[in-house]
């Protein structure tokens, strides 16, 4: 459904206008901006569908913000709601410089915020705002299937290989592990960052990042479970906002926690990872997860099943469990402990081996996902090899 913002000085108006829009039927959540503002909106907040300027006797303010959400996002729609319809030639220029598509008379009538809202519906696509997200979630069916470990070679393979910025967020619990497996040591994490909400911008947010040597960044997780009780949804969406707003590619590892409060970030999620083992208590896990997410509003084609430590007689298995889900797997992660052990306790991630057959898993996986090519490494054919493709 469409987003929508109000903006104007007059609290009646303003109402009206809601409750015109919640007759509709069409708009998912409407924001409201009273002007003056003390703050305009930054790079780091999400952008409505739409915005309704309330025109009062001085318009200026409403064109002064207009004008700046459209450098912020220059394909938001912008509506004059004015007693001046048709407008005289002075406020028609106005409206224009400001980049004001459209006017229309008030007080509204539903009926033509209807055909208001499925005209512009019509011209904002779904999937064309899916494809302007930039968050990727990963989440395990339960403990132990390695999400952290899938999380953090993804995001080096992404960082690496498709040349993607590429930011990794530890927001899983009761603790991040996420630096411990690149060998970082951050002097700032999640916590940092919800405490200066108030001067979180994009330039902030930069300097609250580890890098890693292969130009992967990271938002250190917490250091301590209890943290977590005092750090709200709220502030985690303004991280993922600005996060998105600075880089190409955003993946947020949550571990195994699954609460509805984090339905607003798995909703915004372009695609959910959910990693899960080839056995009875992963697969049993993942089956009631599933039913959960949607439960909570996710689409089910955004859901991608990402199988762990892959073994060749799972196949079956996997066969079965397609069927019971009706839903493909999406990946498969070949076993190979001794590697992906050594890895882990050395904090070294998986792609010094360029011929190693999960390294190039994870880098297939890694230009699948951002959408370049992948060019498999050079190496003797074998009758396994198809047993390595990505699974759609």
């Amino acid at each position: 459904m469409l987003t929508v913002a109000i903006a104007g000085n007059d609290p009646g108006s303003s109402s009206q206008l809601q409750a015109a829009l919640a007759q509709t039927g069409l708009v998912g959540s409407v924001k409201q901006w009273t002007l003056p503002m003390d703050k305009l909106p930054d790079v780091g907040e999400t952008m409505p569908d739409i915005v309704l300027l309330d025109l009062a006797r001085d318009p200026e303010p409403c064109f002064t913000l207009g004008a700046h959400l459209r450098r912020l996002k220059a394909d938001i729609r912008l509506i004059a709601c004015s007693a001046l319809v048709p407008p005289n030639h002075q406020l028609l220029l106005d409206a224009m410089r400001s980049g004001v598509q459209d006017f229309i008379p008030k007080p509204a009538k539903p009926e033509a915020l209807e055909e208001l809202l499925n005209r512009l519906s019509a011209e904002i696509q779904p999937g064309d705002r899916r494809s302007a997200e930039k968050l990727i979630v990963l989440m395990g069916s339960k403990g132990g299937v390695g999400t952290t470990t899938v999380a953090v070679n993804l995001g080096v393979q992404l960082a690496s290989h498709t040349q993607k910025r590429t930011v990794l967020l530890d927001f899983a619990r009761p603790l991040g592990n996420v630096h411990l497996m690149l060998d970082l040591h951050p002097r700032f994490g999640v916590r940092d960052a919800v405490e200066s909400l108030d001067r979180l911008d994009t330039h902030f947010f930069g300097g609250l990042l580890s890098q890693h040597k292969t130009k992967l960044e990271i938002l250190g997780g917490v250091l301590l479970p209890e943290e977590w009780q005092a750090i709200p949804i709220l502030p985690i969406e303004r991280i993922v906002n600005v996060a998105q707003a600075s880089f190409d590619m955003v993946l947020a590892d949550l571990g195994t926690q699954f609460s509805s409060e984090w339905s607003s970030v798995l909703n915004r999620a372009r695609m959910i990872l959910m990693v899960a083992e080839a056995n009875v208590p992963s697969l049993w896990t993942l089956e009631r997860r599933l039913v959960a997410l949607t439960g909570m509003g996710v689409e089910s084609e955004r859901i991608r099943i990402v199988i762990n430590r892959w073994h060749k007689g799972d196949d079956e298995v996997l066969k079965t469990i397609e069927k019971k889900l009706k839903q493909p797997i999406f990946a498969t992660l070949p076993n190979d402990f001794s590697k992906a052990n050594t890895a882990v306790n050395l904090g070294t991630p998986l792609m010094e081996n360029h011929n190693n057959v999960l390294s190039n898993r994870y880098r297939a996986l890694a230009a699948q996902l951002a959408g370049t090519e992948y060019v498999q490494p050079t190496q003797k054919r074998s009758g396994l090899s198809n047993f390595f493709a990505t699974k759609r």
